[in-house]
């Protein structure tokens, strides 16, 4: 995948709605097997925060390569992380999923701040892989590599 980002501060040559998660985190990987479940429209793509095409996109975004806090979000070229990521995410899912797109309502700092609890309790809460997780062979063409 050849990304680029233009003088606007905008991703190129993207799918149109890329979700960047944490390889190795089972609440992590439960919420992409969640989106992969309830996605009946196919919109969204994955990638490991841990893989080639990830770390491309993290170094694009100014975003840390290791000790990853936050997935990623990009949604027709424009980045987003942490709680506005996840609303955005859930608002595209549509039907009972989108009333939580209510909560952007909430300051970003106070959003960010429950956000942060959840991800730094994670491992300890949820566990963690010794690896990426490998997709369902009828998914790979939701992953990018």
């Amino acid at each position: 995948m050849d990304i680029y980002k233009d003088s606007k501060n905008l991703y190129h040559n993207l799918p149109e709605h890329l979700i960047l998660f944490d390889g190795v985190c089972n609440l992590c990987n439960a919420v992409v097997q969640f989106i992969l479940k309830h996605d009946s429209m196919k919109k969204f793509k994955f990638g490991s925060l841990q893989s080639i095409e990830g770390q491309k996109l993290l170094k694009l975004a100014n975003l840390p390569g290791q000790n990853f806090d936050t997935f990623v979000y990009f949604r027709n070229g424009k980045l987003m992380v942490k709680s506005t990521a996840a609303l955005f995410v859930l608002k595209e899912m549509g039907g009972k999923f989108s009333w939580f797109f209510i909560f952007i309502i909430l300051p970003k700092i106070i959003r960010d701040s429950i956000y942060a609890i959840v991800s730094k309790t994670r491992y300890s809460m949820w566990g963690k892989k010794n690896e990426c997780m490998m997709p369902d062979p009828s998914f790979n063409d939701r992953f990018i590599s």
